[in-house]
């Protein structure tokens, strides 16, 4: 999982292309099969999709230029051979609601859910997850298909992006007393959770996939190069140190 593509769209290949098990249900405009009915726009705020589109792109335009680990990201995957077209890569689009975004492998995009990540913090971590997808997705022979490349990238996703202090506390993983021997139970967890978002396996074997690739997905810091833990200076700081890594 280590070599490196050309490029961005080199990424899906034929033998993705009928592979019907990336979890397309919760991304109904994936699917084509949304379409908001009376019900939906009396009771549920539908109805008013393009305009919420328009202020979601506003605000990944935003986290583009302003976010710390977003443009680590952009600037690794441009270094990487695999620059991103924000207009090409990334789209905002009604989602069910029990997620905030998503990758989309076939179509090599990272997609944000106008109707559930609605604030520029929320953008900015949805973002971060899923371009990390995206770079393990054009550097490394991941096959989405794979369990164990699944959860790989998960555990890179949640370990570099989530379980920060503030949330890992809040979500029971950990206390101020014990948050270094807890992360991993965080990223354990989220990791877990994700691979069962997307396929069709019970909770014990999403477990055990992750288990198995746990220590060496874990060990795994790039492009990023360090754990976030929640506070603003630790994006300020990983931005400063990636020349390190060899990006921008």
């Amino acid at each position: 999982m280590a070599e490196r593509k050309e490029n961005i769209d080199q990424t899906t290949s034929q033998s993705t292309d009928n592979y019907d098990g990336w979890g397309f249900d919760l991304f109904p405009e994936r699917r084509g099969t949304y379409k908001p009915n009376l019900k939906n726009i009396l009771f549920q705020g539908r109805g008013n999709e393009n305009l919420e589109r328009i202020k979601c792109e506003r605000k990944v335009a935003y986290c583009i230029k302003r976010s710390p680990l977003v443009k680590i990201m952009m600037g690794a995957l441009r270094r990487s051979g695999c620059e991103v077209n924000p207009s090409r890569h990334i789209a905002c689009e009604l989602c069910d609601t029990s997620v905030h975004g998503g990758y989309d492998p076939i179509m090599n995009q990272v997609v944000i859910c106008q109707n559930t990540a609605t604030s520029k913090g929320t953008i900015q971590g949805v973002l971060t997850h899923e371009l990390i997808h995206m770079f393990d997705s054009c550097t490394r022979k991941l096959d989405f298909r794979n369990i164990e490349h699944l959860a790989c990238t998960e555990i890179r996703a949640a370990n570099l992006t989530h379980c920060g202090l503030v949330s890992s506390i809040l979500e029971g993983h950990s206390s101020i007393f014990n948050f270094r021997k807890k992360h991993q139970d965080c990223v354990k967890h989220k990791a877990t959770i994700s691979v069962l978002a997307v396929r069709d396996v019970t909770y014990e074997q999403a477990k055990e996939a992750v288990e198995k690739v746990f220590e060496r997905c874990y060990a795994d810091l790039e492009p990023i190069g360090r754990r976030i833990r929640g506070k603003a200076v630790d994006f300020e700081l990983a931005y400063a140190e990636a020349f390190l890594m060899g990006y921008d």
